[in-house]
C-alpha cells in the first residue's frame, strides 16, 4: 500500500486528489496539510472532500514536519502555491519523504533549491508544470516539430480561470523552455511577455508569450507556428482537472521506479524520452 501525504488538501485539486486516492487499491491518504490557523484544522480530509470519513484530521502546515514523521507518508503530493511548496519540499525531503509536485510559478532560485533538496537528501522526485498525459504528449510533438519550422514566427498562448496566480503559466514556460532547446535559444533573451505600444517590427529571434485569464477555463495552452501564407497551430485544452489528476496517480506509482536523488517529470513518468 502506498501511503500519500497531501498539501493544499482541502483544496480544489487536493481535494480531487484525495477521492482519486480513496479509489485505488495500492494507496491510501495518511496525511492531509492546509494553511496554517485554517478553520478546517481537525476536520475529517474525507468529509470535506465530499466523500467518507477516513480518519485523516486536517493539520496546519506548521505541523508539516511533526506530520510527515508520525504518518510516515512514501509520497507526499503538492499543489500550492510557489513559496509554501518551496518550503514543503525542503521540509519533506529531510524527512526522507519522496515528493510529487505540480505547483507552478517557482523562481529560478527556488527550482535550484528543489532539486538541490532531492540530491542531497537522496529522494525520488517528481516535479512537473503539467500532469496531464495529453499536455506532455503536446509537449513531445513541439519538441519533434519545432526545428522543421525553425524559420517560422512562433508565438505561445495559454488561458485559465480568473483564480490562476501565476502567469504565464507553468505549462507556457516548459513550452517556452522546450522551444528554445529545439532551436538552441536562451527562454531569458528571446521571450517577449504581451506586447504594448510602438514595440516595433518583431524579430525573427523573439517569441512572444501570452497569458489570458477568465471565467472558468481550466486549461488551453496554443503553439503558433507561422509562415508567410500560412500557420500550423498546435493546441491542447483540458476540460477538467481529472485529467491532471489522473497523471498524478500515475506520478505516484511511477516514484517506485524513480531514481534516487533525481528529479523527473512527465516524459519520465510516461516514458516519452
Amino acid at each position: 500500500m502506498i501511503k500519500v501525504a497531501v498539501t493544499g488538501a482541502a483544496g480544489r485539486m487536493g481535494s480531487g486528489i484525495v477521492r482519486r486516492i480513496t479509489e485505488q487499491d495500492d494507496m491510501e491518504v495518511v496525511a492531509a496539510i492546509e494553511i496554517p490557523n485554517t478553520p478546517l484544522e481537525g476536520k475529517d480530509i474525507g468529509i470535506q472532500a465530499g466523500i467518507d470519513e477516513l480518519g485523516v484530521p486536517i493539520v496546519g502546515s506548521e505541523k508539516l514536519e511533526e506530520t510527515l514523521k508520525e504518518t510516515k507518508p512514501d509520497v507526499l503530493v503538492d499543489f500550492t502555491i510557489a513559496a509554501a511548496a518551496a518550503q514543503t519540499i525542503q521540509t519533506a525531503t529531510k524527512c526522507g519523504v519522496n515528493i510529487v509536485v505540480g505547483t507552478t510559478g517557482f523562481s529560478p532560485e527556488q527550482e535550484a533549491a528543489n532539486k538541490k533538496a532531492v540530491e542531497d537528501n537522496n529522494v525520488k522526485a517528481v516535479i512537473t508544470s503539467n500532469f496531464s498525459i495529453g499536455v506532455n504528449v503536446f509537449f513531445k510533438v513541439i519538441r519533434d516539430l519545432t526545428p522543421i519550422l525553425d524559420d517560422y514566427d512562433i508565438e505561445i498562448i495559454e488561458a485559465h480561470h480568473n483564480q490562476k496566480q501565476d502567469a504565464p503559466s507553468g505549462t507556457a514556460m516548459t513550452a517556452l523552455e522546450t522551444v528554445c532547446d529545439a532551436l538552441g535559444r536562451d527562454p531569458e533573451e528571446v521571450a517577449v511577455y504581451g506586447r504594448h505600444g510602438h514595440v516595433g517590427k518583431r524579430t525573427k529571434q523573439e517569441i512572444g508569450v501570452h497569458a489570458i485569464r477568465g471565467g472558468d477555463i481550466t486549461g488551453d495552452h496554443t503553439v503558433l507556428y507561422v509562415g508567410d501564407g500560412e500557420r500550423l497551430e498546435i493546441k491542447h485544452m483540458a476540460h477538467k482537472r481529472e485529467v491532471f489528476i489522473a497523471g498524478v496517480i500515475r506520478a505516484i506509482r511511477y516514484i517506485s521506479d524513480a531514481e534516487n536523488g533525481k528529479v523527473s517529470d512527465m516524459t519520465d513518468v510516461l516514458g516519452l524520452n
